[in-house]
């Protein structure tokens, strides 16, 4: 299965000069292209990126509060 698992022949893995990297082997499965334009999904995710760590601080701050309440 690309980009998961795959058995390898001694004859592969000895061409391959005995090396393991899994990357020689399994490859990369194929990702289907969801013609989303680049600038408009790293804007859409740089958001969503921002988002999350200012929900991230905000965890964080109580996370801290309750440890302060608990003495430490």
């Amino acid at each position: 299965m690309p980009g998961f698992c795959k058995s390898a022949k001694w004859e592969e893995i000895k061409a391959h000069g005995y090396v393991l990297t899994p990357g020689r082997y399994v490859g990369a499965e194929e990702i289907e292209d969801d013609d989303e334009p680049f600038e408009k999904k790293m804007e859409r995710l740089t958001i969503q990126l921002k988002e999350q760590f200012a929900l991230s601080a905000k965890l964080e701050a109580e996370i801290r509060e309750n440890l302060k309440g608990l003495g430490y």
